[in-house]
């Protein structure tokens, strides 16, 4: 097991990323190394963050203005190579179909749960820990 996971997480607002860093905690799950949050509130900055590589996970909020995060994964998507797992965070059960047509990974609604978050990072980072094995 790699001795720690980074996870990018993008909002334009603070208290967003603040709930994913709580949620989730320093260890996800048990079986999952510990994890290390990059945090980026702007479009430039993700890009700039995934083009220097090492990022196991994403997590976009989709309610970010101006480039929300279901844009921002439909992007990175087509546009990096080996592209981390994508879990979008959504406003509404109801916008998970708009989850799907960004090719994220998993979605979860915000205010974010932090055992359903967990649960879902997790699985993230095990599925992109087994392909670099």
């Amino acid at each position: 097991m790699q001795s720690s996971a980074t996870v990018l997480v993008y909002s334009d607002d603070a208290n967003t990323r603040e709930q994913v860093r709580l949620a989730a905690g320093r260890r996800p799950a048990s079986d999952v190394p510990p994890v290390e949050y990059v945090e980026c509130a702007t479009l430039p900055a993700v890009l700039e963050r995934l083009e220097l590589g090492g990022v196991d996970v994403c997590v976009l909020d989709g309610e970010a203005v101006p480039a929300g995060g279901m844009g921002v994964c439909r992007q990175i998507k087509d546009e990096v190579f080996r592209c981390p797992p994508v879990l979008v965070l959504i406003g509404r059960p109801q916008d998970a179909w708009l989850a799907t047509w960004s090719r994220a990974d998993a979605a979860v609604t915000l205010p974010v749960d932090p055992v359903e978050f967990a649960d879902a990072l997790a699985g993230l980072l095990r599925s992109r820990l087994a392909v670099e094995a």
